[in-house]
């Protein structure tokens, strides 16, 4: 334990907050990495371009393009990251065996299994995500909502056949696997029919869930979105819509994307409004700018406030969190090591907050003092706190981090 660090622990000891405790708290907070930054959400079982509302910008050297490759990628940056990870997939990352494939509608288990190894052996649990979009059974844009039953049909397979391979992956890791359903259905323009995509969306929601599994070891959410690209107008699955279905449907999680909101709503007000009535919530933590563009997560005032609410809302065994964010522009490895970072730094802050006595303060109506409080913890010796929680994880600091990333980049990336 380093001097500066005996130091903060001091001064954040006259608020009464323990920062041993805080740091002890967040080596057991689980937080799902999400596989696809490695290889710009490309994935194994289609060749053709990203559709569906997805889109990556970047040509950054080195991407992963083999399950091989994604997996020391991956391996990598994990050495880089402190405290304790999920794993989490895409449906399309399916790993096939030289001359085989299944199509979506008839994926199995056995096409996870070297995943399953994988996440074992670092001993993480495994989230997981039907995958509805870059596939070329989505006709005129739609796929649970789409008036061709064949179509539809496929999908509502492909979503059951993924309730099976996220029970799989629950029973052999140990560890409740959150199966995120989310679709870029919806419209360019004007729609004449705003009501019945939704009916059929809700339709195949419940076909899905109608095939058996354990709600003990599978956590179902459905995520949803304000507009998407070549969708503007309208998306069928909004957020009315999601919530509605997740408060209706036992066992069912809403899950809030940061990015999938008007640029002036701010799912940090959201969590504690859905805390008073779901049980559980799930969130996708990126960075929009501008529109969901899926940046980077950084320290910034947004991550901090959605982690202060998780915190103050005793909310750490309640919120399922996990990272979706895809930037092909900068180094893949950076941007999975520092967006991780960037959020478990917002977690510790907000864990070194003494909020009861700023909630006391409010509900005293001392908004002079609040407002002063809280400005002074913005210059606490944070910084001291964080490198100890680094030292006890055995992780190097930013520097030595990037570092050792770019050693990797020239020694594996670039000869790729």
């Amino acid at each position: 334990m380093n001097q500066e660090y005996t130091l903060a622990r001091e001064k954040y000891a006259q608020l009464g907050v323990d920062t041993d405790q805080a740091i002890a708290c967040l080596k057991q907070i689980p937080v799902s990495l999400h596989c696809w930054q490695g290889d710009d959400v490309t994935g194994f079982d289609h060749q053709g371009p990203l559709t569906g509302g997805i889109q990556t910008t970047g040509n950054y050297p080195g991407k992963a393009t083999t399950p091989e490759q994604l997996m020391q990628d991956m391996d990598k940056a994990l050495q880089l990251m402190p405290g304790k990870k999920k794993l989490n997939l895409h449906a399309s990352y399916a790993i096939f065996e030289k001359g085989e494939f299944a199509d979506r509608n008839v994926l199995e288990p056995k096409h996870f299994a070297k995943w399953v190894e994988f996440a074992k052996e670092r001993g993480m649990g495994i989230d997981f995500n039907p995958t509805y979009f870059s596939h070329d059974k989505i006709k005129d844009g739609l796929t649970l909502t789409s008036p061709d039953e064949e179509i539809r049909t496929f999908w509502i397979d492909h979503g059951k056949a993924c309730l099976r391979i996220a029970e799989y992956f629950a029973k052999e890791t140990g560890v409740p696997c959150v199966m995120n359903i989310w679709i870029g259905d919806g419209f360019k323009d004007i729609p004449a029919d705003r009501l019945g995509p939704r009916m059929r969306y809700k339709d195949s929601l419940e076909q899905i869930l109608s095939q058996p599994y354990d709600k003990k070891l599978v956590k179902v959410c459905v995520e949803s979105k304000v507009f998407g690209i070549g969708v503007e107008s309208y998306t069928a699955g909004s957020g009315e819509f999601t919530l509605s279905f997740a408060a209706t449907h036992e066992g069912v999680l809403p899950l809030m994307d940061n990015g999938h909101y008007h640029p002036t709503e701010m799912v940090s007000d959201k969590i504690p409004a859905l805390l008073c009535f779901y049980p559980e919530i799930a969130l996708h933590i990126t960075r929009p700018v501008r529109w969901d563009s899926d940046h980077v997560v950084l320290f910034d005032d947004e991550t901090r406030e959605m982690a202060k609410e998780i915190v103050r809302c005793d909310g750490l065994e309640r919120v399922y969190m996990a990272l979706d964010y895809f930037d092909a522009g900068i180094n893949r490895l950076s941007a999975w090591v520092t967006g991780f970072r960037s959020w478990q730094k917002a977690l510790l802050f907000a864990l070194c907050t003494p909020n009861q006595q700023l909630a006391q303060l409010q509900d005293q109506g001392n908004m002079t003092r609040l407002m002063v409080e809280q400005e002074e913890l913005k210059l606490y010796p944070f910084g001291a706190v964080w490198e100890e929680y680094l030292r006890q994880c055995d992780v190097p600091g930013s520097r030595e981090c990037l570092a050792e990333i770019e050693a990797y980049e020239a020694e594996v990336l670039l000869k790729r």
